[in-house]
């Protein structure tokens, strides 16, 4: 159960930052270009900000989160089949813990049972431990 009490999520009220930029409405489709292109070449400008998100099925996709973490991109990590290998998902879990705590200054905050959201220095949750 949520503090105070509440049995449903908090929801984040998100704004456009541009008023006059088309929304979508109720019933738009909505086209995912990350499973069209998951490589996408995306100019990195200063001050940008990339959240990556993927599925950690085992060790073999740690590699590629300390990339991301390491290139200052956040990252949501939903544990995807390793959840079921509680040895394996400890191992997954300190490894990047102590990548990110320790060796970048980063942040690693639990979303939930299921996902993980790892910060890269230049930001911070503002959770307090």
């Amino acid at each position: 159960m949520a503090r105070g009490g509440r049995k449903e999520p908090k929801w984040i009220e998100v704004r456009e930052s541009e008023p006059n930029v088309d929304t979508m409405a109720p019933g738009q489709d909505y086209h995912d270009l990350g499973t069209s292109y998951p490589d996408a070449p995306v100019p990195r400008v200063v001050g940008d900000v990339v959240i990556r998100r993927c599925e950690l099925d085992d060790l073999t996709g740690i590699s590629e989160l300390m990339n991301w973490i390491s290139d200052g991109d956040m990252v949501i990590v939903k544990m995807g089949e390793i959840i079921k290998n509680d040895l394996e998902l400890n191992v997954a879990v300190n490894k990047i813990q102590r990548f990110v705590e320790d060796d970048i200054a980063g942040e690693v905050v639990r979303l939930g049972d299921r996902r993980l959201l790892l910060l890269p220095s230049s930001f911070t949750s503002g959770i307090s431990n």
